[in-house]
């Protein structure tokens, strides 16, 4: 009963989250087309990569324009964000009229920011000479994107924005967390956006990490993921709600720039600690939403890592970035609106995202349970969920997510 208690009391409350990612902006939309395994939001692009055509997982939908008075941080980075922040507006709003404008805070994830408006406008100078007259170099500033946001719902709360890469907006969770428990806020909108741009693929490219078809993740013919774009955000208080924040585990094994510690010793820490802040046991966890990056370093050092922590039998895992892509700073938050939505009214069957790969498993690397078409919940219901994120350089960072009943 203690260590129940306990539990409780360390969780989070997610009263609402806005959504603009490949897959749709609709919550019910997202998760139908995530338990499907609907990859057909990865298009071939003729125009991010110089040297030939790649796949990446675009936004389609129409988005909103930059308000006037805001028009000083129109890009598309912040116009995929606008899209997600609309949908959690009346939240935001009746919390000013509790709360105060100085209780709510706002940290976000992101790797991008406004850097494709950077690159129209060095594309301009290169033809006219001098850079375009609505161009703002603070777009493409890391800062600029909470800023945003926060002069959108015009809060005077704490306001940053994390840029650890690839677990940049899985961190954010962290951050409020800790706002929270310090009574610094009283609410705190986290998440992530990134936008796709030349300057990314190609460099990603440059790393000879960009797949040359689709991704496909934990397959002996991995060879590299597939960039997306989009946003996710959340609304954090303390108290309760249908789904929860249930633990958080943060490390940094610092191995090297870009390549993961080869036996996922960092990741191993992050989701240790996750275990540990959630006060749960590894058997408890009903499903992990894998990193999964379709590299051959990552996928070989993320089994391993899993198989450590969780044993020979371990919980279903699947990679959702054959759908969405790696949505690079905004994979954090993206791939924790997955995990919510699982846990949600929504998923009236229990159902599990596929694993969407060609099946060929490499013997090098441990096995692990890769869910398959159909498949549900083990024993009709599921309770804690682990979404991993892990980085170049060694950042790490896991998130448990929990029914509020659990």
């Amino acid at each position: 009963m203690v260590k129940k208690r306990y539990a409780m009391m360390n969780r989070v409350a997610i009263t609402q989250i806005g959504l603009c990612t490949p897959l749709g902006q609709d919550p019910q939309q997202v998760l139908d087309r995530l338990i499907a395994g609907d990859t057909s939001a990865m298009q071939r692009s003729d125009t991010l990569l110089f040297e030939h055509p790649t796949l990446v997982a675009p936004v389609t939908a129409a988005l909103p324009a930059i308000p006037a008075k805001l028009i000083q941080f129109d890009c598309r980075n912040n116009q995929l964000l606008l899209c997600a922040a609309q949908q959690i507006t009346a939240t935001i709003e009746q919390a000013k009229r509790d709360l105060g404008h100085a209780r709510i805070g706002v940290v976000l994830g992101t790797s991008t920011s406004g850097i494709s408006k950077g690159e129209a406008a060095l594309s301009y100078r290169n033809q006219h000479g001098h850079f375009p007259a609505d161009y703002h170099y603070f777009q493409q500033e890391l800062g600029s994107t909470s800023d945003f946001l926060r002069q959108y719902f015009e809060l005077d709360g704490p306001c940053y924005t994390i840029s650890t890469a690839c677990s940049s907006s899985a961190k954010v969770f962290a951050s409020a967390k800790r706002l929270l428990s310090a009574n610094l806020c009283d609410m705190v909108i986290v998440g992530g956006v990134d936008s796709l741009c030349q300057l990314t693929v190609n460099g990603f490219n440059a790393l000879e990490s960009v797949s040359k078809g689709h991704c496909n993740p934990f397959s002996i013919n991995r060879d590299g993921i597939n960039i997306g774009e989009g946003a996710a955000l959340f609304v954090l208080t303390a108290g309760e709600s249908d789904v929860m924040l249930a633990g958080i585990g943060e490390s940094s094994d610092a191995h090297h720039i870009s390549a993961p510690h080869p036996e996922g010793a960092g990741a191993i820490t992050a989701m240790q600690a996750a275990l540990q802040d959630a006060n749960i046991a590894a058997q408890d966890i009903g499903y992990i939403n894998l990193h999964g990056t379709a590299t051959p370093k990552n996928d070989a050092m993320e089994s391993r890592a899993v198989v450590e922590v969780f044993g020979a039998n371990t919980p279903p895992c699947s990679s959702t970035k054959p759908l969405v892509g790696h949505t690079l700073g905004a994979a954090g938050a993206i791939e924790a609106a997955f995990c919510y939505l699982l846990l949600s009214t929504h998923n009236h069957d229990q159902a599990l995202p596929p694993h969407q790969w060609d099946g060929q498993i490499d013997p090098q690397d441990p096995s692990i349970a890769l869910v398959e078409r159909h498949q549900v919940a083990a024993k009709g219901t599921l309770n804690y969920v682990m979404s991993n994120s892990f980085a170049f350089g060694g950042s790490n960072a896991s998130l448990i997510f929990c029914r509020n009943e659990a």
